[in-house]
């Protein structure tokens, strides 16, 4: 599995999290296995996605995709999210 991480700041949570359920029909779509949100307990506007994806063509796709850029937009993210593709390569218990 493939892992993007996006770090993006937003105006209203609220407002974001609809657009973001809208949109999973076309995450699902494009390659998306689902995804993990987290809140900076220090910056409530700033969001730590996890979205987890088939493979890293589907996240690039996904990710540089217009569509998104209009998403984001309507969704109320202020200026670019930092992102990151990540493998995971070992899990341990503790």
């Amino acid at each position: 599995m493939i892992y993007a991480l996006a770090i993006q700041k937003i105006k209203d949570y609220d407002k974001w999290k609809q657009v973001f359920d809208e949109h999973s029909k076309v995450r699902k779509d494009e390659g998306s296995n689902g995804a993990i949100i987290y809140r900076n307990s220090n910056d409530p506007k700033e969001l730590v996605i996890i979205t987890e994806w088939k493979n890293m063509e589907s996240a690039k796709n996904f990710s540089l995709s217009e569509d998104l850029k209009i998403t984001m937009k309507k969704a109320g993210v202020i200026g670019l999210p930092e992102l990151h593709y990540l493998e995971q390569i070992e899990k341990t218990e503790y």
